[in-house]
């Protein structure tokens, strides 16, 4: 009986295991240059969106990843205001390598993070006195997937380049 326990568990550690640990902001700031004149302006702001992400192993089962956004609104020529948010998490992961591993840590865990990031960064906006601001769902998949084609072509153009020198 004691063997098929042991068994049981080995079978269990063989599993792929996902949890999450912690999310947290790893830094924020806000910027408003042009405030107050900015608040004269009639508001009709062009918001641009920059992100990116990253992620470190932090032992053998935990890795942090870092969701980076950085938020620029402009009102004509003038910025608004600009929001620079890291929010990161800690994620237990254990069972999944290679591409599954990279899949998770550039898609999955992003994406559990983003709904973090958007609100401090709409908390943040209003706290400056400017309208609420939602940002839309981000396809971190469809990201994910177009940095890995963008990858294995540079890859590629790279071993093509060695063959003809």
């Amino acid at each position: 009986m004691a063997e098929n326990q042991q068994a049981a568990g080995n079978e269990n550690q063989n599993q792929p295991q996902f949890a999450l640990q912690r999310i947290y902001v790893k830094d924020l700031s806000f910027e408003s240059p042009n405030s107050p004149l900015v608040f004269q302006e009639q508001w009709k702001p062009q918001v641009n969106l920059d992100l990116n992400t990253s992620h470190n192993k932090i032992s053998d089962n935990q890795y942090e990843v870092v969701l980076s956004l950085t938020v620029t609104a402009k009102v004509g020529e003038k910025v608004a205001y600009i929001v620079e948010i890291q929010q990161g998490g800690v994620f237990m992961i254990s069972g999944i390598e290679g591409p599954q591993l990279g899949q998770m840590l550039g898609a999955y865990c992003p994406t559990i993070l983003f709904p973090y990031a958007r609100e401090a960064i709409d908390g943040i906006v209003n706290k400056g006195s400017f309208p609420a601001l939602m940002l839309a769902p981000v396809n971190f998949d469809a990201i994910y997937a177009q940095a890995l084609k963008r990858k294995q072509e540079e890859a590629a153009g790279e071993a093509k380049e060695e063959q003809t020198h």
